[in-house]
This record gives C-alpha cells, structure tokens and sequence, in this order.
C-alpha cells in the first residue's frame, strides 16, 4: 500500500517489464539494471521484475522463466545444414506439457556470418527439429517465436523435419532453401510423424506480412538477409509457387494471411504444414507471464527496449504494456536506448539523450541505472496522479 509522509510516497509498488536492448542488454539485464538503479534511491519499494519479449529473440526465455519452466539442450541442423547447438524449452501449464522453440537459435542470421548470409540456400529444418524433440518429449503443445530468422524458404524446412516431402517433377526432392522451391511440383504428405496430428501449434511473431509481393517476406526482410534485388525478386516467385502448390496439394489458401510472412515464411509453413495459429507474440508472452495482475497490483510499470521507434507501437513490447496499463489505470514511464517518437501522456527516458548516443552503447548497463536513479527521485510525480 502507497503511504505518504508529506509529499514523499513512500512504499510503491514498481513493475519492471521491458523488452531487450538489443545487441547491448538482454530483456533480464535491463530489467535487472533498472530495479536496482531504482532501489539506491527508494530501497524502501517493492520492485517486482518481469523481463518481456514480442515473439523474436528472448521470448523463450521470457516465458520459460515466468513459468518455472527447463530449457533443454539439443543439436540440430543450422540454417547451411551444418549442425548447431540450440536449445527449446518445457513448460507445464493448464493444458499440460507446452514447448517454447525459439527460431533464432537454429535457424537465425546470428548464427550465420555475413559471407554465409544465402537466404535462396538457407532452412528452417533445424526449428522442425527442436520441434519434434519436444514433441517426443511429450509436448502436447508448442509455441513457436518467430524472429531473427536467416531463412526463406516458406517453413518447408520445419517441414520436412516432421516427413514432408517436397518433389520435382522426376519425383526426387528439391533441395532445401527458397529458391529451389521454383521446381516443386508436388507435396508428399504420406509418411508424417504420427505425433504431428495430435500437435498443436502456435507461432508468436511481431509483423504481420503477407507470405508474397511488396509487402511479404521477400521484399521487406530478403535484403537484411543477403539478398540482391535480382534475389528478392526470384525468391518472391518461388514462394508464390510453393503458395500455389500447397493451395492444389492441400487444399489451403494461405498466401495472403497475415503473419504468413513472418520469419521467411515460417509462418505459412506453420499454418499449412501443422495447421498451426499465428497470435502476436506480445500477447503471448503477456499472457504466458500473467501480466494483466502484475500490472493491476503494481503503482508503476516501466518497460522499454533499445530503440524506441514507430514499429514499438505496433506489436511490440511497448504497445503491449502500455495498452494493458491504460485498462488498468496504472502510470508507465519508457526507457530506451534511443527514441524517435514519444507517446503522449508517457515519460519516456532515452539513454543517448542522457549520456549520449556512444555511451549509451559502450555502457548500457551503466546508463541505465543511471535513468532509473533519475526516474526514482520522480517518484512523487510518476506515480502521484494516480494515488
């Protein structure tokens, strides 16, 4: 309970939930910066620390961490087939036994240097992997965070690692990766992992492009890849094709859902092979970490990430707890590493305002305890208007 002692508010409550700061902190570090850069001011408040994600690189962590969950090793193939050391996570919940697989750490582009950045060669197999060995390790259900991917090839890669079979028109298979989806022919569905059926599937993404054209996978996310514009241009046909084919083999018109697009098309791959969902990763994860009454029984929620820009009201992190703090008549203050907007009615607190944009990178940590050091000896007015 908030007390005062003349105009000092004594015994707040603080969430602390942001994202990750991206090639500086991850979401844990900020989080962890922030709560005690807070506390040398006000040790008398009770923080409460929450990292968060949106679906991309961290949510696994995020969500296996606020369930009490065990992250498990696995080695599976890498984005070029080369075998790479990866990790999935089980959770129990309602449900049963759940699966986090986070994309990134079998098929993403940090896994890849820049001269082996091929988005026409590159494959999701590896996150079909962890997939089935979670699956035989009695996962009932699996999220899937799509974020980060190095890929392109419109999930055929998970695909295959689940018995798929993606033929020419000799009947031999084409090989992995985007582009030699241009020779597909025909989809064989006959010899699938018998567990596949009874799986369920849901893929956490932060964009909601189509699977093709000006605003699909392709076009926006191919050249961040490696691709040339000649590149983005073949590869866009060769996911429309495997569109079609899958619309004649399967019976399933997918190419214009929005979210197809995510992660090179893994996100069609999820609906089309594994009748999977596609739900914004922000909500997931808000709902994985039961924000909703963290928020309700908190004075003040501070989140963030490291570049605050257009896109952080659309899907992510930000426009996540923000909305749920405006349900719920709670006050929220934004730290970031840079801002190129500001949401109004909100404090938003940039580190390369404060410190400047080098020390801001060089020492995130650092700065950041620095801010929340700042934002504590506002206390009274951050959370003033609402007690």
């Amino acid at each position: 309970m908030v007390r005062r002692r003349g105009l000092y508010i004594r015994g707040v409550r603080i969430l602390v939930a942001p994202d990750k700061f991206k090639g500086t902190l991850t979401a844990q570090q900020a989080a962890e910066a922030v709560a005690w850069g807070w506390s040398r001011v006000r040790p008398d408040d009770v923080i409460e620390v929450m990292p968060m994600a949106d679906g991309g690189e961290g949510t696994m962590d995020a969500v296996v961490g606020a369930m009490g969950g065990q992250v498990r090793p696995a080695t599976v193939s890498g984005p070029l087939g080369d075998p790479v050391e990866a990790s999935y996570g089980l959770v129990r919940d309602a449900r049963g036994t759940g699966a986090v697989v986070e994309m990134a750490l079998a098929s993403g582009l940090g896994l890849l240097a820049e001269a082996r950045r091929l988005p026409g060669r590159t494959s999701t197999r590896g996150t079909g992997e962890l997939m089935v060995r979670a699956m035989e390790e009695g996962a009932s259900h699996v999220l899937v965070c799509l974020g980060g991917s190095a890929t392109n090839d419109g999930g055929t890669g998970m695909a295959r690692a689940f018995g798929y079979r993606f033929l020419d028109g000799n009947g031999d298979e084409v090989a992995p990766g985007g582009a030699p989806l241009l020779d597909l022919q025909r989809i064989d569905a006959t010899d699938l992992h018998p567990g596949l059926a009874a799986l369920s599937v849901t893929g956490a993404c932060d964009v909601d492009n189509p699977l093709t054209g000006p605003s699909g996978a392709s076009a926006v996310y191919g050249p961040q890849k490696g691709a040339s514009p000649e590149e983005v241009l073949l590869l866009d046909r060769a996911l429309g094709h495997l569109a079609a084919v899958v619309h004649r083999d399967l019976g399933i018109a997918l190419h214009e859902q929005p979210g197809a697009g995510a992660a090179g098309g893994l996100g069609f791959g999820l609906l089309a092979f594994c009748s999977g969902r596609l739900r914004p990763g922000i909500d997931v994860v808000m709902d994985a970490v039961g924000l909703a009454p963290r928020i309700a029984r908190s004075d003040l929620v501070i989140t963030g990430e490291g570049s605050l820009d257009a896109q952080s009201l659309h899907g992510k992190t930000p426009a996540g707890v923000l909305s749920a703090c405006e349900l719920a008549g709670v006050p929220a203050v934004i730290v970031c590493g840079r801002a190129e907007i500001a949401p109004d009615g909100v404090v938003v607190a940039s580190l390369s305002e404060r410190v400047g944009p080098e020390a801001a990178l060089e020492d995130a940590r650092s700065s950041l305890l620095l801010v929340a050091e700042e934002l504590a000896a506002r206390a009274d007015e951050l959370v003033g208007a609402r007690r």
